[in-house]
């Protein structure tokens, strides 16, 4: 391995292989405790078939039953998580690890199982008399999970009959989840040609390609989009079929649940996110009146390259060489760069980020089967995080090092709460990525000793506040568009591509110089099967997380207690909850979002002045 490639993890301190005795043994547990849940629910399923007409005795050994299966549930769930997130973690690596393939196989009819089992715990939550949950959360052993129980109950209204959901549990693995899965396993072993040596036709996959378009050189840049976009044309009837099968699941299951109100395709996400639909709204229409923003740093950014205009295969490129080919940035140099900026909140980040590295716990090798894209995840026994990505060397691998680390420094601060407070909406779970990345960011301006090292810099900041007004609405505007369209009928690769083509240009305007219609097929967001509308929560957690910056300067020696604070209580608040309590703000208001879009105006001038100075 050279100095500049990233290492692999370490995913030994979990399990040893896919085969290891030690997820025998897991599993063998999980399925007695599922034997266990099943008999102990009996009396759940008796009370919500009998609309909780019980008399007190029944009631009260009710209670006590759900409470009983609650906790069964917490051991259970970590022994189902852990094997599939090293299933998951293995087969991000090298997509045809046939012994990953296989225990992910394994692992599909116990989720089935457990969902199943976990059906009748899940229906008297939510459907049982108010008292009876108060009842029930009265017992000190299952007392934090009150507020996600409160939370699910808010769309009591949604839940079909017993044997419907667990019907649907049952399909769902070889239903939405085999289309999720058939994306991966696609994405991962797709090949495209790009110009290798000497001009010559060089074969890789998606995420080696996809790494070309890091480079300084636009010519690699557009061969690259160009040849990942000649792959997904070959295979788009594939991608339209996935794509066209997971949102008519979720059209149906709208459809299915609309018994006592109308149940929306933005319901779900917006509930996951523990967000009102007011404060959804109210953040796109602020994103769209900073679209001239967003446009006026995308055009800055082709005036860098000496274009006018922003092209697709613009989108992650790196600053451009104002004085030759850039250095590779070391992965070693990397990590402690973030981890002496995170280390300037304080020094228990930059520890945490130091000891992500010493531990192994990221995984940023380069590989021919290796999937597109970076997370971070974490197991649930050990309670450590994993990041992994694909590291070449630029400074936006440095970046999305720095996001994916706080990711990762959000699990390590929860680590120690009940496993009910450690779940949190997909909303705020940006706010910490992207906090990490603006402390990165501001340590390498003070660092930068030229106007040419200011820009590389600030590129990184710009090219994010595009990324963010205009990529993320981009996404969210094709979904929205997708879905409004698919409710009446599955759509065809042409008009999938019509859509997207559309919502690039509503979005990036004047400023681009081709939209990207297949952007829907290469990116993965689109084909999560358990989270819909991925695209929102970005925009959100990085203008939250800006909001949440912003205070630094403000509270000073008390603001990293309080920012570890806002991180722990964000699996037990909504982001309005949140938000009031640790920022006093009203997101479903206009006024906050104003003001975060209105602070990046003057990041966007100074990068507009020193690409003036400087190209």
């Amino acid at each position: 391995m050279s100095d500049t490639a990233g290492p692999p993890w370490d995913l030994s301190t979990e399990y040893a292989a896919p085969d290891d005795p030690a997820i025998d043994a897991d599993l063998a547990e999980l399925e007695a405790l599922l034997a266990d849940v099943e008999r102990r629910s009996e009396p759940l399923a008796e009370a919500v078939a009998q609309s909780f007409v019980l008399d007190e005795a029944a009631r009260r050994a009710c209670v006590a039953a759900a409470q009983d299966v609650y906790l069964i549930e917490e051991k259970a769930s970590r022994l189902l998580q852990d094997p599939n997130v090293y299933a998951e973690c293995r087969l991000s690596v090298n997509s045809r690890d046939g012994g990953a393939q296989a225990l992910q196989g394994r692992l599909q009819s116990l989720q089935v199982r457990y969902l199943e089992a976990m059906e009748p715990l899940s229906q008297f939550l939510d459907l049982a008399p108010q008292d009876w949950v108060d009842e029930y959360l009265a017992d000190d052993r299952v007392r934090a999970s009150e507020f996600a129980v409160r939370h699910s109950r808010k769309r009591r209204h949604e839940t079909l009959p017993l044997s419907e959901e667990s019907l649907v549990n049952a399909l769902s693995q070889d239903g939405i989840h085999a289309w999720g899965r058939l994306y991966d396993q696609l994405s991962g072993a797709l090949r495209c040609q790009v110009r290798g040596e000497g001009n010559e036709p060089e074969e890789v996959g998606l995420a080696e390609a996809a790494s070309r378009m890091q480079s300084t050189d636009d010519a690699v840049r557009e061969d690259a989009w160009r040849a990942i976009n000649r792959s997904w044309d070959d295979h788009v009837e594939s991608a339209a079929g996935a794509i066209n099968a997971i949102a008519g699941w979720r059209l149906e299951m709208c459809r299915r649940r609309s018994g006592e109100r109308s149940v929306h395709y933005l319901d779900a996400p917006v509930h996951a996110n523990r967000i009102e639909r007011k404060t959804l709204d109210t953040l796109m229409e602020v994103a769209w009146e900073a679209n001239a923003l967003g446009r006026r740093a995308a055009r800055a950014m082709a005036r860098a390259y000496g274009k006018t205009h922003i092209a697709p295969w613009d989108q992650r490129a790196p600053a451009p060489a104002l004085s030759g080919a850039p250095e590779a940035i070391p992965f070693a140099e990397a990590t402690e760069l973030v981890a002496s900026a995170y280390g300037s909140v304080d020094s228990e980040m930059g520890d945490f980020v130091r000891m992500m590295v010493e531990k192994r716990w990221i995984e940023a090798t380069q590989g021919a089967n290796k999937r597109p894209g970076a997370y971070c995840t974490s197991f649930a026994k050990s309670r450590t995080p994993r990041v992994y990505m694909t590291y070449s060397g630029s400074m936006t691998d440095v970046t999305i090092l720095a996001h994916e680390l706080g990711h990762g420094f959000h699990h390590w601060v929860m680590r120690d709460l009940p496993d009910s407070q450690r779940h949190y909406g997909m909303s705020v779970a940006e706010t910490a990525s992207t906090f990490g990345e603006t402390v990165v960011r501001d340590a390498l301006m003070r660092r930068a000793d030229s106007a040419e090292a200011e820009l590389e810099v600030a590129w990184e900041e710009v090219a994010a506040t595009a990324a963010f007004l205009l990529n993320i609405p981009t996404r969210f505007e094709f979904e929205t568009r997708f879905y409004d369209a698919r409710s009446e009928r599955p759509l065809l690769p042409d008009e999938l591509k019509d859509i997207m083509r559309e919502a690039w240009l509503k979005w990036h305007g004047d400023a681009l110089a081709e939209p990207d219609p297949l952007f829907w097929a290469n990116k993965l967001h689109f084909y999560i099967s358990g989270l819909s509308f991925y695209n929102f929560p970005y925009l959100f957690g990085y203008l939250f997380s800006l909001g949440v910056y912003a205070r630094r300067e403000r509270m000073v020696e008390s603001f990293f207690e309080r920012y570890k604070a806002l991180l722990a209580d964000t699996g037990r608040m909504t982001a309005e909850e949140l938000a009031k309590q640790h920022l006093d703000a009203d997101l479903t208001a206009p006024d906050f979002w104003r003001d975060t879009v209105e602070a990046l105006e003057p990041r966007v001038a100074n990068f507009e002045r020193l690409v003036a100075e400087c190209v």
